[in-house]
C-alpha cells in the first residue's frame, strides 16, 4: 500500500509542475479577459452592445482598423519570407553562423517605443535616409517620407521597423525547427538533382509546418499590437486598433469603449490564428481530420 500511494503521488508529479504556470495564466490572463469582457459588454447591471456602437461610430475607427489589418497583410509575409532566410544561414554549415545570429538577435534588444524613435530619426525631412541620398546625389533636396497625406510612405516606414525590429524573434522559432529536421532529407533530394529552392520548398517547408504555424501565430497576435512604433513614426498621421484603446483609456477616460478595441484586437487575432492553424495544418493533424 505504501509504494502504490508512493507511486501515486509520482504521477500526479507533472499536475503540480504545471500549477504555478496555470496560476499565472489564471491571474494575469484569464481573469482580466473576463474583466475586459465585462466591461466591454455591460453598463451598470445591465448587458449591452452600446459601447461597441460607441467604438463603430468613433471618427478614427474605420483608419485604425484598416491601417492594423494593412500591417498584419503586409508585415507578416515579408517577415515570414525574411525570417526563413535568416534561418536558413544560421542553419547552414557556415564557419561564422553564431556571429550572424548574433547581429540578428540584436534588435530584440531594443523596445518598439524607441525602435519607432530610430526609425522615426531615419526617414524625416532632415534624417539618415536623406542625408545618404543627397550624399550620393539621387535626390537634390529632401524627400518628405513621413507625409501625413500618404498612407502608403507610413505603412512603409513602419513595416520597415517592425521587420527590423522583431523578424529575429520568428527567425529563432524556424532555427529552432530547421534544427529538429535531420540533414539526410535534404541531402537525398539534393543527390537526386534538386535545386535549392526545390529543396526549401518540397522538403524543408513541408517538415517546418508546426514551427511555422508557431511562429506565424505569434507574429500575428505581435501585429494586431503594433502600438509604440507606430505613434513615433507617423505621430498623429496615422492610426492603429490598440492606440485608439489606449487613447479612450488615458483620454476620454471610458474604460469600457477601450475593452470594446480590447475585445475586438482579441477577436481578430484568434480568427487569424486559426485561420493559420487551418491553413498550415501538418499530414499528421490532416489524418486526424
Amino acid at each position: 500500500m505504501g509504494a502504490a500511494r508512493r507511486l501515486g503521488r509520482w504521477e500526479g508529479l507533472p499536475y503540480w509542475l504545471i500549477l504555478p504556470t496555470v496560476a499565472y495564466l489564471a491571474v494575469f490572463f484569464a481573469w482580466p479577459t473576463v474583466q475586459a469582457f465585462e466591461l466591454a459588454f455591460r453598463d451598470g447591471d445591465a448587458w449591452t452592445l452600446e459601447h461597441f456602437r460607441t467604438m463603430a461610430n468613433d471618427a478614427a475607427f474605420g483608419d485604425a482598423l484598416r491601417f492594423t489589418l494593412l500591417l498584419v497583410v503586409v508585415i507578416v509575409p515579408l517577415q515570414f519570407v525574411v525570417a526563413l532566410g535568416m534561418a536558413l544561414l544560421v542553419n547552414a554549415k557556415l564557419r561564422a553562423r553564431g556571429l550572424f545570429l548574433y547581429v540578428f538577435l540584436l534588435p530584440l534588444a531594443i523596445s518598439d517605443l524607441a525602435a519607432g524613435i530610430v526609425w522615426s530619426a531615419i526617414f524625416t525631412e532632415f534624417g539618415y535616409l536623406n542625408t545618404i541620398l543627397e550624399g550620393l546625389g539621387i535626390i537634390d533636396r529632401p524627400y518628405l517620407w513621413l507625409d501625413p497625406q500618404n498612407q502608403g510612405l507610413l505603412l512603409m516606414t513602419v513595416v520597415a521597423a517592425e521587420i527590423w525590429r522583431s523578424t529575429a524573434l520568428v527567425a529563432i522559432i524556424l532555427v529552432a525547427g530547421l534544427q529538429g529536421i535531420p540533414r539526410e532529407y535534404a541531402e537525398a533530394a539534393e543527390v537526386f538533382g534538386a535545386g535549392f529552392f526545390q529543396r526549401v520548398r518540397r522538403v524543408i517547408i513541408p517538415m517546418l509546418k508546426p514551427s511555422i504555424q508557431v511562429a506565424l501565430v505569434l507574429r500575428v497576435i505581435l501585429a494586431f499590437e503594433v502600438f509604440a512604433t507606430v505613434i513615433a513614426i507617423t505621430g498623429a498621421g496615422e492610426t492603429v486598433l490598440a492606440e485608439e484603446a489606449w487613447r479612450w483609456k488615458t483620454s476620454y477616460f471610458d474604460d469600457s469603449v477601450a475593452a470594446a478595441y480590447a475585445v475586438l484586437i482579441l477577436v481578430l487575432s484568434v480568427v487569424s490564428a486559426g485561420l493559420i492553424l487551418r491553413l498550415l495544418r501538418t499530414p499528421r493533424e490532416q489524418m486526424a481530420r
